[in-house]
């Protein structure tokens, strides 16, 4: 049962099947490279929108319980440690990306919450959600997703923790702390309006990313039929010791959500790279994208900023190693 759940509900392949019968049935070669690219091609763009539509639906109609005045109102009455872990909790619920998650982080630092908090939480929101948890399901397996969900969430924890202990008026721009902290009047939504929320959300998001999970795709599917899998395996495999720190810094710039990642991470790993490269890689790219850094540097100092990278990077690499040095425990 465990196996068709993931195979046919979350691999659809069922889909896959579909799409190679088709492409048979129009005399395409699904051995050459244009065959498979296309087969892989169609099929991870189906699959990938299906889940996205389905996720977003069901995660918007979570978070319409989770407004920004009641999240603020619910961290503001924890303390301590367990602040942290609800943080990042929360942060599983809210919108796919960094930079969707940085205005949430501003609204958060100026309405006096702690910076352990809004850390743990601008780390989480945009590493783990439960689209990651689904998505990464599809295509490694449940207990890859879980331990890459549990480990996000130790990450933002621990990250909240450490680097909460900094003085906020040193490190966060002045402007977003003189911001006036207003009450603003929290609306009780009917249960047709959080359908309509979930409906408008999901269309929304989906004009967003669409773009992303194309160029995405399409990258996976010219690693997974152009690019030699010999080549892959010493630059990312078991034998290159450096391929998880190559993996972050080439992924820390790109700009992309895990729709769009999540398709170039499967290439790589089908073609030989270790599943600590290619988690670490995914961690970089949805945690660390330049224009991320860019729009956060409005809201930290120089030497924060500096401090969060430093702690996702090595945070990242660490994930990674331990992952290549279990991948045989994990798969």
């Amino acid at each position: 049962m465990d196996n068709f759940f993931t195979t046919q509900v979350l691999g659809m392949q069922w889909l896959s099947d579909f799409i190679r019968n088709l492409l048979l049935n129009f005399n395409v070669n699904l051995d050459s490279k244009f065959g498979g690219s296309l087969h892989f091609f169609i099929y991870d763009v189906l699959k990938i929108t299906i889940l996205l539509c389905f996720l977003i639906f069901v995660i918007s109609y979570i978070q319409s319980y989770f407004s920004p005045q009641r999240s603020k109102k619910i961290l503001g009455k924890c303390n301590g440690f367990f602040a942290n872990i609800l943080a990042a909790l929360l942060g599983t619920i809210t919108p796919f990306c960094s930079c969707s998650s940085i205005p949430l982080f501003i609204g958060f630092s100026s309405a006096g919450l702690p910076l352990s908090v809004t850390l743990s939480f601008l780390i989480s929101s945009p590493m783990v959600d439960l689209g990651s948890l689904v998505l990464l399901s599809s295509v490694f397996g449940l207990k890859i997703a879980a331990i890459y969900v549990i480990v996000g969430l130790i990450i933002a924890v621990i990250g909240g923790s450490l680097l909460g202990n900094l003085d906020e008026k040193k490190y966060i721009q002045e402007y977003i702390l003189s911001i006036q902290n207003t009450n603003l009047q929290e609306f009780e939504m009917s249960q047709k309006d959080r359908v309509v929320y979930a409906k408008e959300q999901t269309f929304q998001t989906f004009k967003k990313v669409f773009f992303y999970i194309i160029v995405g795709v399409a990258i996976g599917a010219y690693i997974h039929n152009w690019i030699p899998q010999d080549f892959i395996q010493n630059l990312l495999g078991k034998d290159n010791f450096f391929g998880v720190i190559l993996a972050v810094l080439v992924g820390a710039p790109m700009y992309a959500d895990i729709f769009g990642v999540i398709p170039i991470a499967e290439a790589l790993y089908l073609k030989g790279a270790t599943l600590g490269v290619v988690l670490s890689f995914m961690m970089a790219v949805t945690t660390l994208s330049l224009p991320s850094m860019i729009m956060l540097s409005r809201a930290m100092k120089p030497k924060l900023l500096a401090l969060f990278i430093g702690y996702c990077v090595i945070s990242i690499v660490m994930v990674g190693y331990i992952f290549n040095i279990f991948e045989k425990i994990f798969i």
